[in-house]
């Protein structure tokens, strides 16, 4: 086997992947958006109860309190370790994480992918083919930092929500 039978292999696998490429950048832009509503829809929950969430760790008691996973999950086992709540953390915040930086990755091999036919076009002189080529290259990518755009928010957010509970709990147990 030479090696332009190896590029060429390459090439045409490369080009195959672009169909599972995008439709997974579809299926992560519809998990962006919801996983935006769901963050606003626990932004609102935890703003309605966040007066009665602290009096409870003022009180250093604990009931079970909407938009609060981890103060929920230490009501339902309060001998969890420090370690188990902080995976129980880690978990909350796993899935908008992944997409928040597998998004442009997925963007970017969707761009880099249709570049080799465009550039083939060029060679050829075929402008309508250059121009069919990086319009599907630049809408892939730019989809993919949509999506990183509309996770990396609440991500963030939430990552801070999640220390702020591991905190109180630690209050609650009277440690803090």
């Amino acid at each position: 086997m030479n090696i332009q039978t190896i590029e060429s292999l390459m090439a045409n696998v490369s080009e195959l992947l672009m169909t599972p490429v995008i439709l997974t950048i579809v299926v992560l832009l519809i998990y962006a958006l919801y996983a935006l509503g769901r963050f606003i829809s626990q932004w609102l929950v935890r703003k309605k109860n966040a007066i009665g969430y602290l009096r409870q760790v003022e009180k250093k008691h604990g009931e079970w309190l909407a938009g609060y996973p981890i103060h929920n999950y230490f009501i339902k086992n309060p001998n969890a370790s420090e370690d188990e709540l902080e995976v129980f953390a880690l978990k909350q915040l796993e899935n908008l994480r992944i997409v928040t930086r597998i998004s442009p990755m997925l963007g970017l091999i969707a761009t880099m992918i249709p570049m080799g036919p465009a550039l083939q076009a060029l060679a050829d002189g075929n402008i309508q083919g250059i121009s069919e080529n990086l319009i599907i290259a630049f809408a892939a990518v730019i989809w993919g930092l949509v999506i990183a755009s509309l996770t990396f928010w609440p991500a963030s957010v939430k990552k801070r929500w999640c220390a702020n509970e591991l905190i109180n709990i630690r209050k609650i147990r009277g440690e803090a």
